[in-house]
């Protein structure tokens, strides 16, 4: 591949493991997904609020810019958004996306959300391991990066199951409360290490 074809993620997959299935977002998984985001654990551990009292405040009725937002994801080449399903039932529990793409660099960035009905299976270890392989092996890609917050335990060792290692810590990153909360910060390379 062209180490500077931007469109890398042109193509969008379905990914398929033992417990899920990665796939691109369909028409009708923005009411899904507009619940998982508004679940108080993914706004918290996701660093999209700054207090608890922000939490109740999110909506799990999709707006126009959400239903927009999901409706163009699988049109964009620079990045990879893909629907979590779980293979029980395959319900929507989540998303994993690779983005943040520096082709000159052949580095990426790497985010991934669970709901509740996707949560202590192992779900999410899962996950990350195909989309990661997957990028790994269709694209130049040589790293991909993570950050997260110190107080997400449950993902940093989902995060170091699929091979990620801790590279360091950006102290007091996230304003929380009255207090501030470091990220660590993790990657995977193409060699494993």
């Amino acid at each position: 591949m062209n180490e500077t074809d931007a469109g890398w993620f042109a193509v969008k997959p379905t990914l398929t493991g033992d417990a899920v299935v990665l796939r691109p977002f369909a028409d009708g998984d923005v009411e899904t997904m507009a619940r998982i985001l508004a679940d108080p654990d993914v706004v918290r551990l996701t660093g999209s609020v700054h207090s608890i009292d922000e939490i109740e405040t999110s909506s799990a009725v999709p707006d126009e810019r959400l239903r927009e937002w999901y409706a163009t994801r699988n049109e964009q080449p620079d990045r990879l958004d893909l629907a979590i399903l779980d293979q029980k039932g395959g319900n929507l529990v989540g998303e994993a996306v690779i983005n943040e793409v520096d082709t000159d660099n052949r580095s990426a960035n790497f985010r991934i959300l669970i709901g509740p009905a996707g949560r202590n299976r192992g779900l999410g270890t899962e996950a990350t391991r195909l989309i990661v392989d997957h990028a790994f092996r269709t694209t130049a890609l040589n790293r991909i990066e993570l950050c997260v917050y110190a107080f997400n335990p449950r993902a940093k060792r989902a995060y170091e199951k699929a091979g990620f290692s801790v590279e360091g810590v950006q102290r007091e990153a996230l304003r929380y409360d009255d207090g501030y909360v470091d990220a660590v910060v993790m990657s995977r390379l193409r060699s494993g290490h």
